[in-house]
Formats: C-alpha cells, sequence, structure tokens
C-alpha cells in the first residue's frame, strides 16, 4: 500500500482488480477545499487511458512489477522468446503484449519485460534502434534539396517516412515511441 503522495511515473496501482501504471500525475491545492492528485492512468493489459482523481493522503494498492532486462531470441510461429541474461531463464510472450514493438525488434536485441506474478504486462524497448532500409524507390534528381519524404521498408518488416535522398541499403535511427525518423547512422 501507498499514498497518493508516492505516486510517481510508471507506478502500478492494482484499482479495481485491474492493473493500471501511472503515466502523469498532479498534486493539486486549490484555494478552497482539499488538496487532490489528479492522474492519468494506462490499463496494463488493454492499453486503455483513463484519467482519475484522488483525495490526497488516500490509500492506494500498488502491485508488484518485476522489470528485467531480456534478450529477444526468436518468434517461434506464435509466441516471442525472450531470455532472462542472467539466469537464462526463457520467457514466451504473446502478440497481443508485443503490440508494435515487434517493428523495431531484432533478434538478439535487447528489451526490459514487466511481469506481474509470471504473467508478462508490457515491454518498454529503447527510445531509439538503428535498423537497416530493405527497400525504397529511389530518389530523382534534385530531391536533395527539398523536405519531402517517401515510404521505406526496414529490416524487420515496418515502413517509416524517411527523407528523399536515403537509399536501400542505409541504416537509420528509429524512434520506437512512434515510429519516425530520427537520423542516418553511418
Amino acid at each position: 500500500m501507498a499514498t497518493t503522495n508516492d505516486l510517481k511515473n510508471g507506478l502500478v496501482l492494482n484499482i479495481d482488480n485491474g492493473l493500471w501504471q501511472v503515466l502523469e500525475f498532479q498534486h493539486v491545492k486549490p484555494g478552497k477545499g482539499p488538496a487532490f492528485v489528479r492522474t492519468k492512468l494506462k490499463n496494463v493489459t488493454s492499453g486503455k487511458i483513463i484519467d482519475k482523481t484522488f483525495n490526497a493522503g488516500t490509500k492506494v494498492e500498488t502491485a508488484t512489477v518485476d522489470r528485467s532486462d531480456m534478450q529477444y531470441l526468436y518468434h517461434d510461429g506464435t509466441d516471442y522468446i525472450f531470455m532472462d541474461s542472467k539466469t537464462y531463464e526463457q520467457v514466451p510472450v504473446s502478440p497481443e503484449v508485443m503490440g508494435n514493438a515487434t517493428d523495431y525488434l531484432l533478434e538478439n536485441s535487447e528489451a526490459l519485460i514487466a511481469s506481474h506474478e509470471g504473467t508478462v504486462l508490457y515491454i518498454e524497448l529503447p527510445t531509439s534502434v538503428v535498423l537497416e532500409i530493405t527497400h525504397t524507390d529511389p530518389g530523382l534528381q534534385g530531391d536533395r534539396s527539398t523536405g519531402g519524404t517517401k515510404p521505406a521498408t526496414l529490416e524487420t518488416g515496418a515502413e517509416i517516412q524517411v527523407p528523399l535522398f536515403l537509399e536501400t541499403g542505409t541504416k537509420v535511427k528509429v524512434d520506437t515511441r512512434d515510429g519516425s525518423y530520427l537520423g542516418r547512422v553511418n
């Protein structure tokens, strides 16, 4: 148990038999009336985001979430198999939990796996990854001076928008949160 004064981003709460991760919180002390805490919570299993207000000092039940760095090994057709780097224990993760993480995850790359009582809740990727462009249409002469973009397919199969001057075989840095192009890597 914790009070609303102990809330911080990333904390997982057990509310109404569901697990909710704190995305944002704000302590509010109005000029009149009691203080309260305004929060934005994300359901860990469904991804639904809600706004919830607590009275200041209210006790909330926290959930024990184990976070561990794991290495992605392979996709066995149904699940994605990860291995704990310390214990060499292999953990299967369902496609529903993976979500769009598969767009930025190569074999042997690292990810943070969060689990509660043996059930994998979610996956946190690094904020950016380096991937190779496997296909993109060639840029036309004169395209280099314009600020336009074109679609490019990455080695994971994901498609992102890149500047017109990039070619197939170029390594690029990609933001895993929104799939945006961050720059070219030599």
